[in-house]
């Protein structure tokens, strides 16, 4: 067998992916708990009970922690049933036993769990995103340093860009979580309502964590119309046009566009375009209150939508399909047809790699929009 075939055909190795927010000075939020509180947890299991709704019955789940993600799976099959981004879960029985869990106050999922560990696990996340978000004496200090900028400065643009890419360096993982939330929200009245077929999203989240590995793991969403390209929100959320899962081409073209997506927002923090569109008083209110302006992100869905991408080399482009060990060329074909280069330079061009999912897995993803 080829080299280049015995490679495409390997398990992927767990990756930890670093991020603009890596590299920023005054890490906060999701890194400061991810460089604490999670390194003792990033390998913990246990069971639980999962409803999807309200009205579904419990069910057993193998519960694993991830770096950003915590991962509910069937035990038997290990088909992962739900990512739950770890900034968003909320304890929505306080003070009773069994704790019971949601991935955030409005969702209809819970999980009740009644192991001592992951539950302190849980517990010590949650108090994690509250310190980072709770940091006045931090704001107080970066409120003077904006002012400073405000009186020094020689020119007005200087000022404004100063002060969203502070704001932006401040803002922790539990509110850029809910940030991105809200900007889905807002793109959802233009494109309809995630599609949530419950085989699909399983299916959606074992293509995430194949592209991604096991930490880390973004959270992917298929919207049903209006998305003719590939985007991402705040808190490692991508968003995939529906035509992607009707191609032929099966479901490298899709892993490809959110493996390109993702290396975009490692380039520019995607909180940064939203503090633009937002306003410097609205900025200035985030860096202040820790909270946006009730009306700070309407409109910006459509203007994400109309959004130019980020460009990315074509080496840069290569390098990270070959590390993801999945082919170009059906991403380059499907998305971005202009991209010969790309489609040229595939490290395994020529070659047949085994599938990315299961067959079964494919046809349930190209069901999540309910047909």
């Amino acid at each position: 067998m080829p080299v280049r075939e015995a490679r495409l055909n390997a398990t992927p190795q767990t990756r930890i992916r670093p991020s603009v927010r890596d590299c920023a000075d005054g890490k906060a939020g999701l890194d400061l708990f991810s460089m604490t509180a999670l390194k003792k947890f990033q390998r913990l299991e246990s069971y639980g009970l999962w409803r999807e709704t309200p009205q579904d019955q419990r069910r057993e789940v193998l519960v694993r922690f991830g770096a950003a993600t915590l991962i509910l799976s069937d035990p038997k099959s290990d088909a992962v049933l739900s990512h739950w981004s770890l900034p968003a879960i909320e304890r929505i029985n306080p003070g009773r036993t069994p704790p019971v869990f949601a991935p955030g106050a409005l969702s209809d999922e819970s999980l009740e769990l009644e192991d001592p560990e992951m539950i302190a696990a849980l517990d010590t996340v949650r108090a994690a995103i509250r310190a980072a978000t709770a940091s006045p004496g931090r704001l107080r200090a970066l409120v003077v340093t904006a002012l400073t900028f405000a009186v020094l400065a020689v020119s007005v643009w200087w000022v404004p860009k100063a002060l969203v890419v502070h704001t932006a360096s401040v803002v922790p993982a539990a509110l850029r979580a809910e940030i991105g939330q809200e900007v889905l929200d807002d793109l959802a009245r233009l494109t309809g309502a995630p599609c949530d077929d419950q085989l699909g999203l399983g299916a959606l989240a074992a293509l995430s964590e194949r592209v991604f590995g096991p930490v880390d793991t973004p959270i992917l969403y298929v919207m049903p119309e209006g998305v003719t390209a590939p985007l991402h929100l705040p808190g490692d959320v991508i968003v995939l046009p529906r035509a992607l899962i009707e191609t032929e081409s099966g479901p490298e073209a899709l892993a490809g566009a959110a493996l390109v997506e993702a290396l975009r927002a490692e380039r520019l923090d995607p909180i940064i375009p939203i503090l633009y569109h937002a306003g410097l008083a609205a900025t200035f209110q985030l860096l202040t209150t820790a909270k946006l302006p009730a009306k700070a992100l309407q409109g910006y869905g459509e203007a994400r939508l109309t959004a130019d991408p980020t460009l990315l080399d074509t080496a840069t482009l290569v390098a990270a399909f070959q590390a993801a060990q999945i082919p170009a060329t059906p991403y380059a074909l499907a998305v971005r047809p202009e991209n010969a280069a790309l489609a040229s330079a595939d490290p395994y061009k020529g070659l047949a790699p085994s599938s990315l999912i299961p067959d079964d897995a494919w046809v349930a993803l190209q069901g999540i929009c309910g047909g």
